[in-house]
């Protein structure tokens, strides 16, 4: 069985692209898992209580529950307009949920794990927590959020966090269960500099869930925190309390310490199993800057959706950002993966078997004599799609489909290589069925996996041809590399390419025009095709990165090109680019430089010059 939670969003304000990004990454775990046979269960929701919520209201002229109605249907419409198959949709005001928070409040409080004393802090509204004059930024501001704190003195109950830190660690040792695991250090150091008794009630504001009636102190309320995180298991009171644990909670890295050292608490508390996996992934931007209401750049996910398409929306979403880090979007990026990944390779390449198959063979695809001609390919694409499945498990999106990508180009590459038009003119008919046949069935094994992804491109090509994805495919497919047979019928163009709009700014006549070269000078520059295989920022250099190229014949070259402000190294490992291979070397920095690599830059933007498709390395432009 599979449990998946994104958040339950907090309703100040309306959903926005960090919000559908990690509501995209929990669609594709879910339907992955229910593609591989697992009972699935997949949660998201909204959390409604809180001082925050009663001053939105407030400011709106709005009670809060009103409030709180509104702001949560508008999640719940984004999540359907993105087609997001969710089985539980949770709010903090059912009733069922604040039942199910007093109950818990009141098996802590019989433990001997709350108490009842005197706070004094500095509050962050914003966040919800109070913290110590040590934490603070500048003796006032939030270390989270960085506004204004309020230094508040109340009466108030207590958890005693403290009593758990030992069983925390001893948790994050033996069951390792944060994603990606660069964070797990950061929270034992948070922890090991000593965890101190959280208060867990509020008594300045009436929003949010009042104590047990066994405690008798109506003055107070619930932290919100306390009562959000129990969302995940009262949520599946009304339908199947076997799901818990959580298989894995996703969050935003601002949340990973209530959801990776509250939650487990508190679960310890009420004797309750801990989640298995926790991950948390970083924050967009758009072209580099922070969204903000004022900077009047906020992307809102439906009008990204309308312009360019689901599909497109959560490819680019899941495959450009490595699971943990920020993310930058840019819609000229967007434009490039759907040009050059999901038009050129995936969905060009479904056209080129219909194509072929109905101009040889009637649409009929058989898989005869693959193993024979074409095992070698075969077996190539069946390694991507393995390490494919490995990568999702552990949240690595990007290269889940960076994976899935690369088994496409073995059957791109194939069709370049071998020619099927010819080898039907040479009359050899069965390699030439084949190669068609080792395409097609590339291409059905890529979209099954790919499905939990893109499920609507993905039953598209199956309906072209004729196959189902299923759990049994699933099986049969990946899990046992069988081969099918085919038969292919006409299908819409899955990704039409889409044309760049060129800005219409003046350009600046220079005074003196460049001097023309003759195509001998031309002739001289060597350009190649070569793959990044090892690409790392320059220690001391803000701008330089340092690559390990590959040309032809495995050739290795080491160059060194000044783009670390427009790119992050892990996310250049595995393209392909176009680089100046005759120049004479360089030193640059301390470091050996033996060719420059290609780009174009215009104003402030830079991108890197690479080929429409996967080529062989060594490749001649000319």
């Amino acid at each position: 069985m599979r449990y998946i939670t994104t958040p339950i969003y907090y309703v100040n304000d309306v959903p926005h692209l960090g919000h559908a990004y990690t509501t995209i990454i929990a669609d594709t775990m879910a339907r992955f898992y229910r593609l591989q046979g697992h009972e699935t269960k997949f949660l998201t929701g909204t959390d409604e209580h809180g001082q925050k919520i009663e001053q939105a209201a407030k400011e709106r002229n709005s009670t809060p529950k009103e409030y709180t109605d509104k702001i949560s249907a508008e999640f719940k419409k984004l999540w359907n307009e993105l087609e997001i198959n969710y089985d539980i949709y949770a709010r903090t005001t059912d009733q069922t949920h604040i039942e199910f928070v007093q109950a818990m409040f009141l098996k802590m409080w019989q433990k001997g794990d709350i108490y009842k004393d005197q706070y004094e802090g500095h509050y962050c509204i914003s966040c919800e927590s109070f913290f110590t004059k040590s934490q603070l930024i500048n003796e006032t501001c939030c270390p989270d959020c960085g506004k204004n704190t309020t230094l508040l003195k109340e009466e108030s109950y207590f958890f005693k966090l403290s009593k758990y830190q030992d069983q925390i660690l001893k948790w994050y040792e033996e069951k390792d269960p944060i994603l990606p695991k660069n964070k797990k250090n950061e929270l034992i150091n948070f922890i090991q500099n000593g965890l101190k008794d959280l208060s867990i009630t509020r008594t300045s504001f009436d929003w949010g869930i009042k104590l047990p009636k066994e405690i008798n102190d109506e003055k107070h309320i619930i932290y919100v925190w306390l009562d959000a995180l129990f969302i995940y298991i009262s949520s599946l009171k009304a339908q199947n309390e076997k799901f818990w644990p959580a298989h894995i909670h996703l969050v935003g890295k601002d949340i990973l310490r209530f959801h990776a050292i509250y939650w487990p608490a508190f679960l310890m508390s009420v004797d309750l199993p801990l989640p298995k996996f926790i991950g948390a992934h970083g924050w967009w931007t758009k072209e580099g800057e922070k969204m903000s209401k004022s900077k009047g750049n906020v992307i809102k996910p439906k009008e990204i959706v309308d312009t360019y398409g689901i599909e497109a929306f959560r490819y680019f979403l899941l495959r450009e950002v490595p699971f943990g880090n920020d993310g930058d979007f840019s819609e000229s990026m967007l434009i490039n993966r759907i040009n050059a990944e999901l038009s050129n390779e995936f969905g060009n390449l479904l056209n080129r078997i219909i194509g072929m198959s109905q101009k040889y063979n009637n649409g009929i695809i058989t898989q005869n004599k693959i193993l024979d001609f074409y095992k070698n390919e075969l077996d190539e694409a069946m390694q991507y799609l393995k390490l494919a499945i490995d990568y999702l498990e552990n949240l690595q999106c990007n290269r889940y489909l960076e994976e899935i990508f690369k088994a496409l180009s073995v059957a791109n590459l194939a069709i370049s290589k071998y020619e099927p038009w010819n080898l039907i003119k040479e009359n050899k008919l069965d390699e030439a069925n084949a190669l068609i046949g080792l395409c097609a069935n590339i291409l059905a094994k890529t979209s099954i996996l790919l499905s939990p992804a893109l499920p609507n491109s993905c039953k598209k090509i199956s309906q072209a041809l004729n196959f189902e994805i299923s759990t049994i495919n699933y099986e049969k497919l990946i899990i046992n590399n069988e081969l099918f047979n085919f038969k292919a019928t006409v299908c819409d163009v899955l990704f039409p390419k889409i044309e760049i709009k060129q800005p219409a700014v003046k350009q600046e006549i220079k005074k003196e025009e460049k001097a023309k070269i003759k195509i001998e000078d031309f002739s001289k520059i060597e350009i190649k095709v070569a793959t990044v295989l090892e690409c790392q920022n320059i220690e001391g250099s803000e701008k330089l990165l340092k690559f390990q190229l590959e040309l032809e014949n495995k050739e290795i070259r080491q160059v060194v090109s000044g783009i670390a402000k427009y790119y992050k190294a892990c996310d250049l490992v595995g393209k392909q680019v176009c680089v100046i291979t005759n120049l004479k070397k360089a030193k640059i920095f301390g470091h050996e430089s033996n060719g420059m690599i290609l780009s174009a830059k215009y104003n402030d933007k830079l991108v890197l010059i690479t080929p429409e498709q996967l080529i062989h390395n060594g490749a001649l432009i000319g």
